[in-house]
This record gives C-alpha cells, structure tokens and sequence, in this order.
C-alpha cells in the first residue's frame, strides 16, 4: 500500500504542470550555471599559469560546481514540491476520507514522502547522466560521482522529509513553502554561523556539515547515520501529528 500511495503522488507530480516546470527548470539551471559554466571555467582556469601541484581533475572541478549548487537549488525546489503533499488534503477536506482508507498512517506518510523522493530521484538521476557525459572526452572519477550522488540524494531527502513534516502542520500549501523554505534556510544560516567550530556540538548535528565528506568523494557511516535518523525523526513527527488530527477527528 506504501508503493500505491508513492505511485500516487508520483504520477500527481507529473500531471500537473508545475511539475513538468520545475524539472525542466531544474535541468535548466544545472546545465548552464553548474554544467556548462563549470566546463568553462575550468578551461580558463587550468589553461593559464598554474603549477602541476595546483592542478585538478575535470571531475572534482566541474562535480563541486555542479553539485554544491544543486544543494542550494534544491532548498527552494523542495518546499515547492513538498507543500501540497498533506496540506491540500486538509485544505480540500479529503484528510478524513484517507484516514478511513485501509491504510495505517505511517504507510500515508511514507507513500507521500517516497513519491516526493522518487521524483526528486529523477533529478538528481538527470543531473548525474550530465555531469558522466564528459566521459566521452576525459577520464571521469565515478567513484567521486557516486558518492556525490549519494550524499546529494540523501540531503535533498531529508529536505523532503523536513517539508512533509511542514506540509502536515496547515492546510495553506504556499505556508507550507513559505515555512519549508525559512526552516531549510535557517538550518543552512546555523551551518555558517554556529557550526564553523569542528568540535562543537553545533558542527554534529549540521545538515551541510554532514555533506561536505560527499562533496568530497568519501563515505563515512556517521554521515549515512546522521542522516537517516533526522529523515526518521521528522516522518516521525508528520505521523504523530496526523494521529492527533485523527484523534479530534
């Protein structure tokens, strides 16, 4: 049943135009500010006078360009698409025809938030088939690619499962976005400011902190840890919140 939810919302993404928009938008933007001007800088910067040690790989160039924008990108692209997810249910009274379905409501809130993650997964899918076609001209690093495909999707899913979280609070979907959007921004502002120091606890609990191993090829178990624990707490939370909708019927 959590794979019918999913499918669902899945197919409700794409038969909207706002769906077809912001992917399209999406490629857009990664192509031209991270693929193709990361192509080009790195043309003009590894063509002048610098010094063998100076030198990098066309992959780490153009895969940091590329995929440390598309974290910022998703910041916006994620509260846009994860803000109808519940909220319109409440907002066009069809929450209580889905608690009467034969669904419990941990298998709503993970259909709705698979659905979310699996369109999102047809970006980050579409942006790593960009970044793997300069394997046709230069020897490309896909363990570098991987890993930051990994930790990318595991970002942007925990994005997601903070605005599914969001999304059950109102019945407005643009306050849902509005409140996503400030919530993820404040997450990336305490990244800049309160967990600049390595050892402080601030620095352990940093979303961007945790991607920054990713970003730079490697893959450590606190991250994947770190990660999955705040996606698990907040479906958590979205969970607890319907059931106390559900309890005042």
């Amino acid at each position: 049943m959590i794979f019918t939810v999913a499918g669902k919302e899945l197919k409700a993404m794409f038969s909207s135009p706002m769906g077809w928009v912001i992917l399209a938008l999406l490629q857009a933007v990664f192509a031209h500010f991270g693929f193709f001007a990361g192509v080009d800088q790195y043309f003009n910067i590894m063509s002048g006078s610098m010094r063998p040690e100076q030198r990098m790989g066309v992959t780490e160039f153009v895969g940091s360009n590329i995929f440390n924008m598309a974290s910022f990108v998703m910041l916006v692209a994620v509260p846009l698409l994860s803000m109808r997810l519940i909220s319109e249910e409440r907002k066009n009274q069809t929450l209580t025809f889905l608690f009467s379905a034969p669904l419990t409501l941990t298998e709503i809130v993970l259909g709705k938030f698979i659905g979310l993650v699996s369109f999102l997964t047809i970006v980050i899918a579409f942006l790593a088939a960009m970044i793997s076609s300069l394997n046709l001209w230069t020897d490309m690093d896909f363990g570098y690619i991987a890993a930051n495909v990994i930790g990318l999707w595991f970002l942007v899913a925990s994005f997601a499962a903070l605005g599914v979280f969001v999304s059950s609070l109102t019945q407005q979907p643009i306050i849902a976005a509005i409140i996503s959007f400030i919530a993820l921004f404040a997450l990336l502002a305490f990244d800049q400011y309160l967990a600049s120091d390595p050892n402080s606890l601030f620095n352990h609990v940093s979303l961007m902190r945790h991607f920054e191993p990713f970003s730079r090829g490697l893959l450590d178990t606190r991250d994947f840890s770190y990660f999955i624990l705040f996606i698990f707490t907040f479906l958590t939370l979205t969970v607890r919140r319907l059931d106390a909708d559900r309890l005042r019927g």
